[in-house]
This record gives C-alpha cells, sequence and structure tokens, in this order.
C-alpha cells in the first residue's frame, strides 16, 4: 500500500481540470496537481511521487522530493520555533517539517541544526520529526568487524566524546582523545569501526584502522599531489592541525604514510613539502 511521507511508484487512473489522479489503493485516488504532472503523462503511466498533507490537511501527491523520508534519520536546521507547536525544520520540501516540543530531547532554538527520525505520527496521520531517536535504533548486537567503514551522523556530545549514528541503525563512540579536529552536531561522515565490545557498544574512529589506515592514506595523499601538481605544502615538521586539516587524520598516520610512499620511491622528500616522482618511461 502507499505510504504516507515517502517516495511511491503510482499508476495514473485519470485526468482531470485539477491534475492527474493516482491509484492510492485503500487510500482512494490521490491527485497529483496539474503545475506537478511530468510532460507526456498519460493514464496507465507509473509515476515516482511523494506522499504528503497540503494546507488543509488532504492527501496529495507531488514529484518534489524531501532531503529525507519517513523512517529516515537526518540533521535539518532549525528554520523558526512556534510557542506552542513545536520548531519547523527545513527538509527541502514546500511545507516545513514539525518537531512537536513533546518529541524534542531538548529545546531547540532557531539556526540550530537537530538530528531527528521522520515519523508518520498516526495518531494524526501526519509527518513529524522526533529527536528522540534512540528507542528506533537496534539494540541486537552488531555484526560489524574492526576496521568496516561506515556512514555517520554525529547525534550528541558526552562526556567521553561524540555519540554518532551508525548507518541509520545503530550507535557508537568517537572518543574524544581520538578527534584531530572539532567536529559538530549534525555532521555527516565517514568513519570505521574501531572496536564493538561484549556488551554490544560500539567504538569508532574518523581514521582506519590498523595497516588498512596506511595503505588508504597512501592513496590520498598521492591523489592529492596530483592535483595539485605533483605535490603539496606538508612534511613531518607539519603541525598536527594543518595535516588533520587536509587529511582528517593524526600526524603520526601522515608520517607512517608519507614513509611507506618514501620507502615505494614514489615521493622526494623537500624541505616545504613531498613531491610525486616521475615514473620514466622506458
Amino acid at each position: 500500500m502507499p505510504q504516507l511521507g515517502r517516495i511511491n511508484q503510482l499508476i495514473v487512473l485519470h485526468k482531470s481540470d485539477h491534475g492527474l489522479f493516482l491509484d492510492g489503493g485503500d487510500l482512494g485516488e490521490i491527485l497529483l496537481p496539474t503545475k506537478e504532472v511530468p510532460e507526456g503523462s498519460e493514464p496507465g503511466d507509473e509515476l515516482k511521487v511523494f506522499l504528503s498533507r497540503d494546507s488543509e490537511d488532504r492527501l496529495v501527491a507531488t514529484t518534489q522530493k524531501p532531503s529525507c523520508e519517513v523512517g529516515e534519520i537526518a540533521s535539518l536546521e532549525v528554520i523558526s520555533v512556534h510557542p506552542r507547536a513545536g520548531a519547523f525544520l527545513n527538509w527541502d520540501f514546500p511545507k516545513d517539517l514539525l518537531l512537536p516540543f513533546k518529541e524534542q530531547n531538548q529545546r531547540v532554538k532557531e539556526g540550530e541544526i537537530a538530528v531527528i527520525r521522520v515519523l508518520h505520527d498516526e495518531v494524526s496521520d501526519r509527518i513529524i520529526a522526533t529527536s528522540k531517536i534512540n528507542r528506533y535504533l537496534n539494540q541486537t548486537q552488531p555484526r560489524y568487524k574492526t576496521g568496516d567503514q561506515v556512514s555517520l551522523i554525529i547525534q550528541e556530545r558526552t562526556p567521553l566524546g561524540y555519540m554518532a549514528v551508525i548507518d541509520q541503525r545503530f550507535r557508537g563512540l568517537i572518543h574524544e582523545s581520538s578527534l584531530q579536529h572539532p567536529i559538530r552536531i549534525g555532521e555527516s561522515m565517514t568513519g570505521f569501526i574501531a572496536a564493538v565490545q561484549p556488551d554490544g557498544k560500539i567504538d569508532l574512529s574518523l581514521q582506519q584502522v590498523g595497516y588498512g589506515r596506511v595503505t588508504h592514506l597512501t592513496d590520498r595523499i598521492v591523489e592529492a599531489m596530483k592535483k595539485n601538481g605533483g605535490r603539496i605544502p606538508l612534511t613531518d615538521k607539519s603541525s598536527p592541525d594543518e595535516i588533520g586539516r587536509a587529511f582528517n587524520v593524526s600526524k603520526k598516520a601522515f608520517k607512517q604514510a608519507v614513509g611507506a610512499l618514501y620507502r615505494q620511491r614514489r615521493i622526494s622528500l623537500e624541505t616545504s613539502g613531498i613531491a610525486l616522482i616521475e615514473k620514466s618511461s622506458d
């Protein structure tokens, strides 16, 4: 059955002066307004549409797609706060997404970034957001292995570091001591599994773990040199901040990767940086 707050593929039933009516199954016929109708659409065609409610709470279809759907976790900007209803979030859609006060872990302010999950509230039959996302995350033992690459959304700050949502399903901790540069709540990034504890808790790293980290970093350094005319202005004397800004790794990891490249005779070490060694064409 078609679902409110998600992308659906629906069949065109018939045309009208107001647009196309689509087959919504148990939801009945759903209007796709004229201004939204793709050119050349005819009865029998299957269209990919997003289902929402208009300003009068009528179920409508649209070809416009928000940045996130029901069931997804995302970081969205708070664009206004209503004193009774809650906060309204920008999700790249004409009608802003409501984050009701009762669904807020803590009160948010205009201009802040809120990490939320999009819900279909079955009581009101509306699309809303909640920042109480932990109850929707997987509580079973994760099957990750050390070194696995994962997608992260930074959720909140804790005394130990930052909690992050992993692959939309789990939660893990990035220890403060492992950070090479500041990170922000709501930031999306790639991370790596550092360890999975016996109790199921996950430790995360923003750098690759073990030897894979070095080999991956050497490729990134070579690619950066190629894009910068064959050299980069970083050496083993560069500050940790400079290295962190360039590659999001520790100075120790950078030196290991540079050492590996030097031993492979792929780079030369200069006073002001490192340079690629041109391969001779015999």
